[in-house]
């Protein structure tokens, strides 16, 4: 029998290390060592046709629950706890820090640019911005939707996603629009969860079919790229998502106490990864002067996953929880309640 929920880690698992991967090329890519471009760039639009849809995906599964559990409002009030606070926190450090080492870096990012994060998110944190938007909007729609519609709603999801490519809906529409899909997918999915449960292993045998025949098509047959987008790259990512999903059902059968660790702590690699792995890169190159791409791939992608982790450890021995999670005095959470309790 599998463990509660296990299979969710192990998604999330296989999801950030493709984010952390990715990355770590692209900034070995830009920093102009030898790589191999056309494979670089395969490789890539492989992994970005999929990897952060899945996690809005993988948000959108407990979403419904939690809507009927807290409220639209309460729900969206914990969001700016769990969302909105570590996007802004880490958005400052990460690029206070950017700035600082500009003369080091492949980057060259000034003050301004990391002020502006409330109306231009940079680097890994444009996913935060796009989630806490998306929970927004599906909150209001979800609020008094029965489940019988959610998956027209899905499809209607598809269509606009298909449609924003040309329609003038601003920066603010296609952070919404580009990923509200998915994260309708995840709860839908909740419909035919039990169908995957009882049959992961001949799904995951010919969903991996499909996604290997998906992505060569896609890729090598069509030559095309995950920019794209449109509704091949939304029949991509649906088919490589239930692969995944199915895979780390299939997964959840073992104990790999290791990769469970990575899923469950998968934020806090998202947070603070590219500054891990950056920084890793610059003493390989810089310092070492190191420029075999196999080592820089191989420990990038080791220091972007535990260098987190290790940061979680001691973030939790000292009690620096804010950097995480706002202190509950000031929690959106704690405000809400106490403005309840005043009425």
């Amino acid at each position: 029998m599998q463990e509660r929920n296990a299979w969710v880690d192990y998604a999330k698992a296989i999801g950030i290390i493709l984010v952390v991967y990715g990355h770590v090329a692209r900034g070995v890519f830009n920093a102009g060592l030898p790589m191999d471009q056309d494979k670089y760039l395969l490789v890539d639009s492989v992994i970005y046709s999929f990897h952060m849809p899945l996690f809005f995906f993988l948000s959108g599964l407990f979403f419904y629950d939690s809507l009927v559990k807290r409220g639209k409002t309460g729900l969206v009030v914990n969001k700016i706890d769990t969302i909105v606070y570590p996007f802004i926190v880490w958005s400052l450090l990460q690029g206070v820090v950017e700035v600082v080492l500009s003369n080091y870096t492949n980057g060259d990012v000034t003050l301004g640019e990391v002020f502006s994060l409330l109306w231009s998110p940079r680097a890994q944190f444009w996913f935060l911005y796009a989630l806490f938007l998306v929970f927004v909007v599906c909150s209001l729609v979800y609020a008094k939707t029965d489940r019988r519609y959610f998956l027209p709603l899905l499809l209607v999801f598809g269509v606009l996603y298909v449609l924003s490519q040309d329609l003038a809906v601003g920066s603010i529409g296609k952070f919404i629009f580009g990923n509200v899909v998915f994260f309708a997918l995840g709860i839908w999915f909740n419909e035919i969860k039990a169908y995957f449960l009882a049959r992961y292993v001949p799904l995951t045998l010919l969903l991996g079919a499909s996604f290997l025949i998906g992505q060569y098509l896609f890729h090598v047959t069509f030559g095309l790229n995950w920019e794209v987008g449109g509704l091949s790259v939304l029949a991509l990512a649906t088919v490589s998502i239930l692969f995944v999903i199915a895979l780390a059902m299939w997964l959840g059968r073992f104990r790999m106490g290791w990769l469970l660790f990575i899923g469950a702590s998968s934020m806090t690699i998202y947070l603070m990864h590219i500054l891990a792995g950056s920084g890793i890169r610059v003493v390989l190159g810089s310092f070492m002067g190191i420029d075999s791409i196999a080592v820089h791939l191989i420990v990038g992608t080791l220091i972007g996953l535990v260098a987190p982790l290790l940061a979680q450890m001691i973030i939790k021995r000292y009690d620096l929880y804010f950097l995480l999670a706002p202190p509950k005095s000031f929690s959106a959470s704690h405000l809400l309640a106490r403005r309840a309790m005043a009425h």
